[in-house]
Protein backbone atom coordinates (compact mmCIF):
# COMPACT_ATOMS: atom_id res chain seq x y z
CA UNK A 1 0.00 0.00 0.00
CA UNK A 2 1.59 3.60 -0.86
CA UNK A 3 2.88 4.83 2.76
CA UNK A 4 0.70 8.24 2.17
CA UNK A 5 -2.54 6.31 1.65
CA UNK A 6 -1.50 3.67 4.10
CA UNK A 7 -1.33 6.35 7.18
CA UNK A 8 -4.06 8.38 6.17
CA UNK A 9 -6.61 4.87 6.90
CA UNK A 10 -4.34 4.24 9.86
CA UNK A 11 -5.83 7.86 10.83
CA UNK A 12 -9.08 7.74 10.06
CA UNK A 13 -9.82 3.91 11.45
CA UNK A 14 -7.86 5.51 14.50
CA UNK A 15 -10.35 7.83 15.08
CA UNK A 16 -13.28 5.89 14.01
CA UNK A 17 -12.11 2.69 16.51
CA UNK A 18 -13.76 3.57 19.67
CA UNK A 19 -17.56 4.11 17.77
CA UNK A 20 -16.69 1.33 15.39
CA UNK A 21 -16.08 -0.88 18.82
CA UNK A 22 -19.53 0.43 19.43
CA UNK A 23 -21.11 -0.17 16.70
CA UNK A 24 -19.58 -4.10 16.62
CA UNK A 25 -21.01 -4.77 20.21
CA UNK A 26 -24.45 -3.45 19.26
CA UNK A 27 -23.98 -6.10 16.29
CA UNK A 28 -23.22 -8.75 18.24
CA UNK A 29 -26.87 -7.77 20.96
CA UNK A 30 -28.51 -7.43 18.11
CA UNK A 31 -30.25 -10.50 15.92
CA UNK A 32 -27.71 -9.98 13.24
CA UNK A 33 -24.90 -11.10 15.19
CA UNK A 34 -27.21 -14.79 14.88
CA UNK A 35 -27.43 -13.70 11.10
CA UNK A 36 -24.25 -13.37 10.74
CA UNK A 37 -23.40 -16.44 12.23
CA UNK A 38 -26.11 -18.54 10.43
CA UNK A 39 -24.82 -17.32 7.33
CA UNK A 40 -21.09 -18.25 8.10
CA UNK A 41 -21.76 -21.85 9.77
CA UNK A 42 -23.01 -22.89 6.34
CA UNK A 43 -20.17 -22.85 4.82
CA UNK A 44 -18.13 -23.74 7.44
CA UNK A 45 -15.78 -27.41 6.78
CA UNK A 46 -17.66 -29.89 8.69
CA UNK A 47 -15.23 -30.44 11.85
CA UNK A 48 -15.66 -29.17 15.49
CA UNK A 49 -12.89 -27.29 16.16
CA UNK A 50 -11.25 -25.04 12.98
CA UNK A 51 -8.40 -22.83 12.67
CA UNK A 52 -9.60 -19.37 11.37
CA UNK A 53 -7.97 -16.27 10.22
CA UNK A 54 -10.30 -13.13 10.47
CA UNK A 55 -8.24 -10.78 7.90
CA UNK A 56 -8.97 -7.07 8.47
CA UNK A 57 -10.84 -7.94 11.87
CA UNK A 58 -11.40 -4.40 12.65
CA UNK A 59 -12.85 -4.89 16.18
CA UNK A 60 -12.99 -8.46 16.60
CA UNK A 61 -16.41 -9.06 14.99
CA UNK A 62 -15.85 -11.96 13.54
CA UNK A 63 -13.18 -13.20 15.56
CA UNK A 64 -15.48 -12.51 18.97
CA UNK A 65 -18.57 -14.96 16.66
CA UNK A 66 -16.47 -17.86 15.85
CA UNK A 67 -14.58 -18.29 19.02
CA UNK A 68 -17.66 -18.22 21.39
CA UNK A 69 -18.48 -20.97 18.90
CA UNK A 70 -15.09 -23.13 20.34
CA UNK A 71 -12.87 -22.32 16.76
CA UNK A 72 -9.24 -21.35 17.39
CA UNK A 73 -8.99 -17.56 16.11
CA UNK A 74 -6.79 -15.28 15.16
CA UNK A 75 -7.35 -11.71 13.77
CA UNK A 76 -4.96 -9.30 11.90
CA UNK A 77 -5.58 -5.58 11.19
CA UNK A 78 -3.13 -2.82 10.05
CA UNK A 79 -4.69 -0.31 12.81
CA UNK A 80 -3.24 -0.80 16.53
CA UNK A 81 -6.44 1.04 17.93
CA UNK A 82 -8.77 -1.33 16.58
CA UNK A 83 -6.93 -4.19 17.47
CA UNK A 84 -7.21 -2.60 20.79
CA UNK A 85 -10.82 -2.64 20.86
CA UNK A 86 -10.64 -6.18 19.80
CA UNK A 87 -8.61 -7.08 22.51
CA UNK A 88 -10.94 -5.27 24.75
CA UNK A 89 -13.74 -7.04 23.24
CA UNK A 90 -12.67 -10.22 23.83
CA UNK A 91 -11.56 -9.93 26.93
CA UNK A 92 -14.89 -8.81 28.41
CA UNK A 93 -16.59 -11.44 26.70
CA UNK A 94 -13.60 -13.99 28.24
CA UNK A 95 -12.21 -15.34 24.88
CA UNK A 96 -8.46 -16.03 24.24
CA UNK A 97 -8.35 -14.75 20.65
CA UNK A 98 -4.97 -13.61 19.63
CA UNK A 99 -5.06 -10.20 17.02
CA UNK A 100 -2.10 -9.08 16.07
CA UNK A 101 -0.86 -5.97 13.74
CA UNK A 102 -0.43 -7.37 10.22
CA UNK A 103 -0.89 -6.70 6.52
CA UNK A 104 -3.16 -8.42 4.85
CA UNK A 105 -1.48 -8.61 1.23
CA UNK A 106 1.71 -9.69 3.33
CA UNK A 107 0.78 -12.37 5.99
CA UNK A 108 3.67 -13.50 8.44
CA UNK A 109 1.86 -17.45 8.40
CA UNK A 110 3.39 -20.43 7.21
CA UNK A 111 1.54 -22.62 4.17
CA UNK A 112 -1.47 -24.59 4.98
CA UNK A 113 -2.40 -22.91 8.38
CA UNK A 114 -5.83 -22.08 8.39
CA UNK A 115 -8.85 -24.42 7.45
CA UNK A 116 -10.97 -21.00 7.03
CA UNK A 117 -9.53 -17.11 6.21
CA UNK A 118 -13.07 -14.77 6.54
CA UNK A 119 -13.06 -10.72 5.69
CA UNK A 120 -15.68 -7.91 5.63
CA UNK A 121 -15.27 -4.93 3.77
CA UNK A 122 -11.88 -5.35 3.61
CA UNK A 123 -10.73 -6.15 -0.23
CA UNK A 124 -12.03 -2.67 -1.75
CA UNK A 125 -9.36 -0.68 0.47
CA UNK A 126 -6.09 -2.88 -0.87
CA UNK A 127 -4.09 -1.76 -3.53
CA UNK A 128 -3.22 -5.12 -4.32
CA UNK A 129 -5.98 -7.47 -3.70
CA UNK A 130 -4.42 -10.01 -6.80
CA UNK A 131 -1.60 -10.33 -3.64
CA UNK A 132 -4.44 -10.23 -0.69
CA UNK A 133 -6.13 -13.11 -2.23
CA UNK A 134 -2.55 -15.15 -3.41
CA UNK A 135 -1.71 -14.86 0.00
CA UNK A 136 -5.03 -16.32 1.78
CA UNK A 137 -5.10 -19.22 -0.62
CA UNK A 138 -1.36 -19.56 0.28
CA UNK A 139 -1.85 -20.32 4.21
CA UNK A 140 -5.34 -21.94 3.68
CA UNK A 141 -4.93 -25.81 4.52
CA UNK A 142 -6.43 -27.83 1.53
CA UNK A 143 -9.75 -28.04 1.14
CA UNK A 144 -10.04 -24.69 3.58
CA UNK A 145 -12.50 -22.08 2.34
CA UNK A 146 -12.15 -18.62 1.88
CA UNK A 147 -14.90 -16.27 3.12
CA UNK A 148 -15.57 -12.90 1.89
CA UNK A 149 -18.26 -10.44 2.42
CA UNK A 150 -17.78 -6.94 0.69
CA UNK A 151 -19.43 -4.07 -1.45
CA UNK A 152 -18.45 -1.39 -4.53
CA UNK A 153 -18.92 1.74 -1.90
CA UNK A 154 -17.14 3.87 -4.40
CA UNK A 155 -20.64 3.28 -5.84
CA UNK A 156 -22.16 4.65 -3.05
CA UNK A 157 -20.01 7.51 -2.71
CA UNK A 158 -20.62 8.45 -6.43
CA UNK A 159 -24.00 8.44 -6.12
CA UNK A 160 -24.25 10.83 -3.76
CA UNK A 161 -26.61 9.17 -1.66
CA UNK A 162 -27.02 9.95 2.08
CA UNK A 163 -28.48 6.66 2.84
CA UNK A 164 -27.08 5.65 6.35
CA UNK A 165 -24.85 9.15 6.63
CA UNK A 166 -26.78 9.99 10.40
CA UNK A 167 -27.35 6.35 12.50
CA UNK A 168 -29.12 5.95 16.22
CA UNK A 169 -26.10 5.19 18.50
CA UNK A 170 -27.16 1.58 19.18
CA UNK A 171 -27.53 0.86 15.73
CA UNK A 172 -25.53 -1.85 14.37
CA UNK A 173 -24.26 -0.05 11.52
CA UNK A 174 -20.61 1.26 11.03
CA UNK A 175 -22.11 4.85 10.71
CA UNK A 176 -22.73 5.68 14.81
CA UNK A 177 -20.21 8.60 15.95
CA UNK A 178 -19.89 10.15 12.27
CA UNK A 179 -19.30 13.66 11.50
CA UNK A 180 -19.50 15.38 8.90
CA UNK A 181 -16.03 15.79 8.51
CA UNK A 182 -15.45 11.98 9.18
CA UNK A 183 -17.47 11.60 6.32
CA UNK A 184 -15.67 13.52 3.71
CA UNK A 185 -12.67 11.96 4.79
CA UNK A 186 -14.23 8.91 4.55
CA UNK A 187 -15.56 9.44 1.01
CA UNK A 188 -11.93 10.91 0.08
CA UNK A 189 -10.48 7.70 0.58
CA UNK A 190 -13.39 5.61 -0.83
CA UNK A 191 -12.84 7.12 -4.27
CA UNK A 192 -9.11 7.14 -3.56
CA UNK A 193 -9.60 2.92 -3.30
CA UNK A 194 -11.46 2.52 -5.92
CA UNK A 195 -10.42 -0.92 -7.69
CA UNK A 196 -12.55 -0.40 -10.53
CA UNK A 197 -13.67 -3.72 -11.24
CA UNK A 198 -16.87 -5.27 -11.73
CA UNK A 199 -17.61 -7.28 -8.51
CA UNK A 200 -17.98 -9.92 -7.54
CA UNK A 201 -17.57 -11.25 -10.73
CA UNK A 202 -13.98 -10.20 -11.37
CA UNK A 203 -12.99 -11.59 -7.73
CA UNK A 204 -14.52 -14.92 -8.88
CA UNK A 205 -12.13 -15.03 -11.76
CA UNK A 206 -9.14 -13.77 -9.95
CA UNK A 207 -9.54 -16.55 -7.28
CA UNK A 208 -10.01 -18.97 -9.91
CA UNK A 209 -6.67 -18.18 -11.38
CA UNK A 210 -4.94 -18.39 -7.81
CA UNK A 211 -6.15 -21.81 -7.74
CA UNK A 212 -9.34 -22.29 -6.05
CA UNK A 213 -11.51 -25.23 -7.19
CA UNK A 214 -14.71 -24.03 -6.40
CA UNK A 215 -15.75 -20.55 -6.09
CA UNK A 216 -19.75 -19.40 -5.65
CA UNK A 217 -20.88 -15.38 -5.39
CA UNK A 218 -24.04 -14.26 -3.66
CA UNK A 219 -25.07 -10.21 -4.29
CA UNK A 220 -27.97 -10.96 -2.06
CA UNK A 221 -26.39 -11.84 1.05
CA UNK A 222 -27.06 -8.37 2.55
CA UNK A 223 -30.28 -8.03 1.74
CA UNK A 224 -30.58 -10.86 4.20
CA UNK A 225 -28.04 -9.87 6.65
CA UNK A 226 -29.14 -5.74 7.13
CA UNK A 227 -31.94 -5.61 5.64
CA UNK A 228 -32.86 -2.14 5.08
CA UNK A 229 -29.34 -0.93 6.27
CA UNK A 230 -27.93 -2.81 2.82
CA UNK A 231 -27.07 -0.12 0.49
CA UNK A 232 -29.21 0.68 -2.10
CA UNK A 233 -26.03 1.82 -4.28
CA UNK A 234 -23.38 -0.61 -3.06
CA UNK A 235 -25.72 -3.85 -2.21
CA UNK A 236 -23.33 -6.30 0.02
CA UNK A 237 -21.54 -9.35 -1.52
CA UNK A 238 -20.56 -12.56 -0.54
CA UNK A 239 -17.43 -14.83 -1.98
CA UNK A 240 -17.45 -18.78 -0.64
CA UNK A 241 -14.19 -20.31 -2.05
CA UNK A 242 -12.33 -23.08 -1.54
CA UNK A 243 -8.85 -24.44 -2.13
Amino acid sequence: MDVKIEERVKKYWTQRSHDFGTVRKNELRNEMGQRWLHEIERFLPERRKLDILDVGTGVGFFAVLLAEQGHRVEGIDLTPAMLEEARILAKQRNLDITFREMDAQNLDYPNDSFDVVISRNLTWTLPDPDSAYAEWFRVLKPDGVLLNFDADYASHVRSHSIQNRKVAPDSPYGHVGMTDVLQKENDDITLSMDIGKSRPAWDAQLLRRTGFVKCQTDTHVGQRLLGELDLTAAPMFGIVAQK
